[in-house]
């Protein structure tokens, strides 16, 4: 049988889009989705028309064991040992190339569910965590966590690599989310900023927020918290507009999400610190709503602007309290 991303025994975390009944599509790394069944094997199908090389690159996992990396691909298939068990299966976004579409079609760097072919439908545990939403830029979705990675021969353009360099499940984000045992949803895309537009023709922090991609609102869960962390990209628009920018950003979270805990994470590279720290408190006090500010300027050196796996370590044990104790504040 053909489980859809709707079925009972399937369910989606993260940016997907959910208004296509036959296929849910998600371009924002560290999306994942979850499907139980019984049987020795499943069968993953994608729909791989639009896609281009390098696919992006997927983790994939059983029961909660290791995880093992593999290719997008029209097929994909999992084993499981014991054939009367239950099983689950996680599959997760890890890595896309930046630069190719993802906000207008077609969509070119997009993963696109159809379904899992199973021997039986199994029973998919309940997950009852409170849900933690990251919103930045190419750092929170963890490109060039591991820069090392090229393909050798290296690909002349440089992009091409970023699948096998990037990484979301290493980022200070999906670290702290799962120290604080909360269920991670990213949204973090290359070189956008809450002044402008990124990679993959993406645009402005604001205005894709309420979005998967143009013209799909997110219908997902609310999260419970959501952490932005937008500024690096910012450098060159000043202060002034860095601010406009933000407030609109916050304004577009604040409509699409009323009841969560709005934290407001600087920029690891120690930019407008101050400035949005001094915006979170007028804000917080004009509209009534608390909008919390942590200063992550000043735990790691501002380069390299994209931290390696060890870097997102260190923003990630400093994070945790910091965002535990906004969690207890707010209980």
């Amino acid at each position: 049988m053909l489980l859809k991303w709707n079925d009972p025994a399937v369910r989606l975390t993260g940016r997907w889009s959910r208004n296509n009944p036959d296929c849910a599509t998600a371009t924002a790394n560290g999306s994942y989705f979850e499907f139980a069944f019984r049987g020795r094997v499943a069968v993953m199908h994608f729909d791989v028309t639009l896609n281009a090389a390098p696919y992006p690159h997927l983790y994939v996992e059983i029961d909660g064991e290791s995880r093992v990396e593999a290719p997008l691909d029209s097929y994909l298939r999992v084993f499981a040992k014991d054939a009367d068990a239950n099983h689950v299966a996680r599959v997760i976004l890890k890595g896309s190339v930046e630069m190719q579409p993802r906000w207008f079609q077609p969509l070119v760097g997009r993963t696109a569910l159809l379904g899992i072919e199973v021997e039986e439908r199994g029973v998919l545990p309940a997950d009852d965590r409170k849900i933690v939403e990251f919103v930045g830029d190419s750092i929170t979705e963890g490109v060039l966590i591991d820069a090392d990675y090229a393909e050798k021969p290296a690909y002349t353009w440089d992009q091409h690599n970023r699948v096998y360099q990037d990484d979301v499940t290493a980022t200070y984000g999906w670290l702290t989310a799962e120290a604080l045992n909360l269920r991670p949803v990213m949204m973090g895309y290359g070189a956008v900023g809450a002044t402008r537009g990124g990679c993959g023709g993406v645009v402005k922090a604001a205005s894709a927020y309420p979005f998967v991609y143009d013209g799909v609102p997110y219908a997902g869960e609310a999260p419970d918290y959501i952490v932005i962390n937008h500024g690096a990209n910012d450098r060159g628009a000043g202060a002034e507009k860095y601010l406009a920018g933000y407030e609109e950003l916050l304004d577009a979270i604040a409509e699409k999400h009323p009841r969560a805990v709005l934290v407001a994470l600087s920029p690891f590279c120690g930019a407008y610190a101050a400035e949005l720290e001094a915006l979170c408190k007028s804000y917080s006090e004009k509209h009534g709503r608390t909008v919390h500010f942590i200063n992550g300027g000043v735990w790691i050196p501002a380069e390299p602007l994209h931290p390696l796996r060890g870097g997102h370590k260190i923003v990630s044990e400093h994070l945790i309290p910091a965002l535990k104790a906004i969690i207890d504040e707010e209980k």
